[in-house]
């Protein structure tokens, strides 16, 4: 049960109301965690702006699902797994790539790299070596895509957290659980797999 109840949309007024038809406009639809958010317009419009601006970098679509789906699953987050899960099938990802970032790895040596990051920077707290970076380079990344992967885990940390604390009702299809026998490599307590 949500610890925070998702703000109506036809009770919300000023700023939460902007945000929210915003939103309805943008994606025909007002998920959980942004109504709960909107209980704080201050928050919405954060996450709102800072979804925004990364959608307009260097990093494909693609890959901003593949970090979100590393991180959800470094953190735990069962909503984000869901919607990202969900959103990821919807800009081409398929159910190998969905779960192979589950699972911080992926395909391609720059995806590879971009997944393992995140997860190297989730486990570390931002405190990833030379040699992670050094790898996420030989890899073929440049330093606009590093601090762009790091932003994106940022955002997605965010609403992991924001979710854990609210208990956010998944309103998406719910995310497959991995193969017990399977293993992200997170080593997190918080990780489904672990």
């Amino acid at each position: 049960m949500a610890r925070i109840n998702p703000l109506n949309p036809a009770e919300a007024t000023g700023t939460a109301k902007e945000l929210l038809g915003g939103v309805q406009s943008k994606l025909g639809m007002i998920p959980n965690m942004m109504s709960t958010m909107a209980h704080a317009p201050a928050v919405l419009d954060a996450y709102l702006k800072f979804s925004g601006a990364l959608a307009g970098g260097g990093l494909s679509a693609k890959h901003r699902e593949l970090i979100a789906l590393a991180v959800g699953q470094a953190s735990g987050c069962d909503y984000c797994l869901s919607a990202h899960t969900a959103i990821g099938k919807m800009v081409g990802l398929s159910a190998d790539e969905v779960r192979n970032a589950r699972l911080a790895t992926a395909a391609d040596a720059k995806s590879d790299a971009i997944v393992k990051l995140a997860v190297q920077l989730v486990e570390t707290r931002g405190r990833v070596s030379d040699d992670q970076v050094a790898a996420a380079r030989q890899a073929g990344l440049t330093g606009g895509e590093i601090a762009e992967v790091v932003a994106n885990t940022a955002l997605n940390l965010l609403t992991n957290y924001f979710n854990h604390v609210a208990e956010t009702e998944i309103d998406f299809p719910a995310a497959e659980p991995l193969d017990a026998s399977e293993t992200c490599g997170c080593h997190s307590d918080r990780c489904s797999v672990a």
